[in-house]
């Protein structure tokens, strides 16, 4: 018997599921999962004193769940579960609802990571803002499980499941705050998140209706030979279904909880919102183009591409209105920035569309680029917080003054945003997204990309030129900067000069995306 036979439990069904269960293959969501159920009960017996230590547990969790991706990584042969059998009693790889294929393991590796990022961030600040400490780390490994389900899901059933598992704790999150703002955040966030699911459930059932499966592959068969009367029904609901995603992924017009919710939320969920929470949202948004809704493709291609065009521009306008001089939030301008970024995302799945080729490897590529700067600069914008927790512009006026190393990792972090040098690996990102766009036909898309790098130029590189002005305060004395996030920010900083150095690594990682 084989080691992958061993790995599997399986009983087959009259009805021709074969149950299924290569444990290797679900190890990286299901340890977040156990790990979070271990901190829940942890947390009822340990003695008040000794809570401290569940975050460490929670790091511990999220880096056992990340080592246990490189196993798959090096596995020849993709890994696949809970799949329907052929007529010859075989497995039906095309009807499988886990298969942790390249292009699940490099997404899983970005939701745990930047969950494991989001976690050390969260150790100064669950003691700091008084947040309780069992339902913060439980909340956040249960939305990590979900996030990292979700690149793996080939149907549209496990797709929903996982997204609302990575949603749901986030609204409890975001509302852990006892300010007032959380609260707030917490129910602008649930109620567009809930209206948004409704209608995506909605699309969901047409195109069931439409094609009788909801596997994905199964889906674009279905598509492909609907009947006439149907096809109403079935663009109607890919339609609707298109919604929920591009609403995790914050892309306009479905981007208004963006700002309030980021700002109203403790800084490390923020960060884990913009990166792990943007990159399920896209994960599912790629599935479910790239293979259910492929029949579709010049349709949805174009509706994309103006989708990106969009988002990237309302996000980078609304960036360039945040100025020091009008008390305006760095949390803010970074939510902004976000939505922009978003934008860029959404290029290389629109120009899929238009090729009707599968690869979505700058996707993939910038995605990854993006989850570790911009992680590092909210770990940043956490540590200026300690000391002034409203985190304004003009709060980081002469940061190098005040604390030198914040200030140079700041400013790296936010020149790989911008795409210039010495960050490096940012414009290598930018010029992948654009090739796609160039590639696939789409050169008004790519213009307008360009114009949108221009603006962003602006904004970015007029809060690095703060960080460097003449110092507006003394030094700041007795606010040592704990361990663990002087840890976590030269760990960031570090990938991505390494990133810089040798750009070619994150294509390497990404280059083995194709559906």
């Amino acid at each position: 018997m084989t080691p992958h036979a061993v790995s599997q439990l399986a009983v087959t069904d009259p009805g021709g599921l074969i149950q299924s269960v290569d444990w290797a293959a679900v190890a990286p969501p299901l340890i977040a999962a156990l790990a979070a159920l271990g901190v829940l009960l942890a947390d009822l017996f340990l003695p008040a004193g000794r809570k401290k230590a569940l975050g460490w547990a929670t790091v511990a969790g999220l880096a056992l769940a990340v080592v246990s991706l490189i196993p798959l990584a090096t596995s020849r042969h993709t890994r696949s579960t809970f799949c329907l059998r052929t007529v010859t009693g075989g497995t039906d790889s095309g009807a499988c609802s886990y298969v942790a294929d390249h292009f699940a393991l490099v997404f899983q590796l970005l939701a745990l990571g930047g969950a494991l990022i989001a976690a050390l961030l969260s150790i100064h600040t669950v003691d700091d803002e008084d947040l309780p400490r069992g339902e913060y780390w439980f909340l956040l490994l249960s939305s990590a499980a979900g996030a990292a389900l979700l690149p793996a899901s080939r149907d549209l059933a496990t797709l929903i499941i996982a997204l609302e598992v990575a949603s749901l704790p986030v609204f409890a999150l975001v509302g852990l705050r006892r300010d007032g703002r959380g609260a707030e955040a917490a129910l602008k966030f649930f109620l567009s998140s809930v209206t948004a699911t409704a209608v995506m459930l909605l699309g969901v059932s047409f195109v069931y209706a439409a094609t009788g499966s909801l596997h994905l592959s199964a889906v674009a068969d279905g598509l492909a030979h609907a009947p006439g009367q149907l096809k109403p029904l079935a663009e109607a609901g890919a339609a609707l279904t298109l919604v929920g995603f591009a609403f995790k992924l914050a892309a306009v017009p479905f981007h208004f909880w963006v700002p309030d919710t980021y700002t109203g939320a403790p800084l490390p969920i923020a960060g884990y919102l913009s990166v792990v929470g943007k990159a399920a949202g896209l994960s599912g948004l790629a599935l479910v183009t790239t293979i259910a809704f492929r029949p579709y493709g010049h349709t949805w291609g174009l509706a994309l591409a103006v989708l990106a065009a969009l988002t990237m521009t309302a996000g980078n306008v609304a960036a360039l209105r945040q100025r020091a001089d009008t008390r305006h939030s760095a949390v803010r301008l970074l939510a902004w920035s976000s939505i922009g970024q978003a934008g860029y995302l959404l290029v290389p799945i629109a120009a899929a569309g238009y090729t009707g080729s599968g690869s979505l490897g700058a996707t993939v590529a910038y995605a990854l680029i993006y989850g570790v700067v911009n992680l590092g600069a909210f770990g940043v914008v956490a540590a200026v917080a300690r000391t002034r927790p409203e985190a304004r512009l003009s709060d980081f006026g002469g940061l190098f003054a005040r604390r030198r190393w914040s200030a140079l990792a700041l400013a790296f972090f936010l020149l790989c945003l911008a795409g210039l040098p010495p960050g490096i690996v940012g414009l290598f990102g930018k010029v992948v997204v654009f090739r796609a766009a160039v590639d696939a036909g789409l050169g008004w898309l790519a213009v307008v990309m360009a114009v949108n790098v221009t603006i962003a130029l602006y904004y970015y590189l007029a809060w690095t030129a703060r960080l460097f002005a003449p110092a507006e305060a003394a030094a700041e004395t007795g606010t040592r900067q704990p361990a663990a996030l002087t840890a976590t920010l030269g760990l960031a900083a570090a990938v991505a000069a390494v990133l810089s150095v040798a750009p070619q690594l994150v294509l390497q990682v990404a280059g083995g995306t194709l559906f």
